[in-house]
């Protein structure tokens, strides 16, 4: 018998119109997790002009997306993509790599991965 294990968690921090979300990836991520992560980012940024969301993705425990999840992604980028100021992905595989960087082509600002979570922090917080 095999246990499957996944989870999502999720912070988000407000200082007036800049946002950190942070986010811990264990498994597969699903479409209900993305029911759960796209209501409180938008009640989050509801009634803030010109919101300015930085990401910290910790993929070190992912195992990539169901085909559903894959979809909910593409449409929070493409309903939310100019707010995203920048997105760090802090993983140990090639395709978390590869994510990244097609993950850039649909935010308004940048993303990138790293193997190491401090130089991904210092990025993130010399963007902000």
């Amino acid at each position: 018998m095999s246990v499957q294990r996944h989870g999502v968690s999720i912070g988000l921090e407000r200082i007036d119109g800049d946002f950190f979300l942070t986010m811990h990836v264990r498994g597969k991520l699903t479409h209900e997790d993305y029911q759960s992560l796209v209501p409180m980012l938008e009640s989050a940024i509801a009634g803030v002009e010109n919101p300015k969301i930085n990401v910290f993705f910790d993929a070190t425990e992912m195992e990539g997306w169901e085909p559903r999840a894959a979809w909910d992604d593409f449409k929070l980028g493409v309903k939310h993509g100019r707010e995203f100021n920048r997105v760090a992905m802090v993983g140990n595989r090639r395709w978390q790599e590869m994510a990244a960087k097609v993950g850039s082509w649909f935010i308004g600002g940048e993303a990138r991965y790293f193997e190491d979570e401090a130089e991904a922090m210092a990025w993130l917080m010399e963007g902000s």
